[in-house]
């Protein structure tokens, strides 16, 4: 069973939802936040103690006003982590959170179990420029980011819900103050990918328009003894194009982390 839950951290309020038993497994989401998690997320509980949260300034939690970047917010998520009573966690991450979790496993190598990264933003490759997603419309961004025609209409159908625009909107507004500038990076980040010693999974479709496949070889070159796994006519999100290999994928990975 998943459970929604709320906990305050620093003065900000943190939803999260939390079902399953194992090993933690923090999840952190991308730019859409939580929707795209939503049919894999139950069996990840299969396995493992999920916790997965909506970033401040995302979803149900509040907005965090002090966080002004990405060190901020992984710093705050560290803080999380004590306030949950976690000391070790593996730690997955799409997108804006793949980012993210490279950046906490860089600051505490030691709590992390294991690291997936999935599609992830923080570095930038010369030569190969991600696409813009701040300039795309809502339809362009379906065409940019999921290959499935099934994937497209269910995310297109989220979309046209009140709701669902309205959290997409202040996604859209704490993702900017996080990756604006410089666009969905840390120029700084390649410097200290060596300290990324514990298991590592990198998860990339190879029609990711919004970082090319390039991106994820570039960070499997860099991150000691990685792991590299490329699904085939799969888009940004492969959680939606390919659900059933991805997760096959960072399970497997995750339980030969923990043997």
């Amino acid at each position: 069973m998943i459970t929604d839950c709320t906990t305050d951290v620093r003065g900000c309020q943190v939803f999260y939802q939390r079902g399953g038993k194992g090993e933690p497994l923090l999840l952190l989401h991308g730019l859409d936040g939580r929707p795209s998690w939503e049919s894999v997320l139950s069996r990840l509980t299969e396995r493992n103690d999920v916790i997965f949260p909506d970033h401040p300034g995302f979803g149900a939690s509040s907005s965090g006003e002090w966080i002004d970047g990405m060190a901020d917010l992984a710093l705050f998520y560290l803080d999380v982590l004590d306030a949950l009573q976690i000391e070790t966690c593996h730690l997955a991450g799409h997108c804006l959170g793949g980012w993210l979790a490279a950046e906490i496993a860089v600051m505490q190598p030691q709590r992390i179990r294991s690291l997936s990264l999935c599609s992830a933003a923080g570095i930038r490759v010369d030569g190969s420029p991600m696409g813009d997603a701040f300039l795309w419309n809502p339809e362009e961004t379906l065409c940019h980011l999921v290959v499935s025609q099934q994937a497209r209409e269910t995310m297109r159908a989220k979309q046209s819900s009140e709701g669902d625009l309205e959290f997409l909107l202040k996604a859209r507004q704490m993702a900017a103050r996080l990756a604006w500038y410089p666009r969905f990076h840390n120029p700084h980040l390649r410097k200290w990918l060596h300290r990324l010693t514990m298991p590592t999974l990198i998860q990339w479709g190879d029609s990711d328009r919004l970082f090319p496949e390039v991106y994820a070889h570039r960070y499997h070159e860099m991150i000691p003894h990685s792991q590299l796994k490329i699904y085939t006519d799969c888009g940004h999100i492969p959680m939606l194009d390919a659900p059933d290999l991805w997760l096959e994928d960072l399970k497997d990975f995750m339980a030969r982390a923990s043997a």
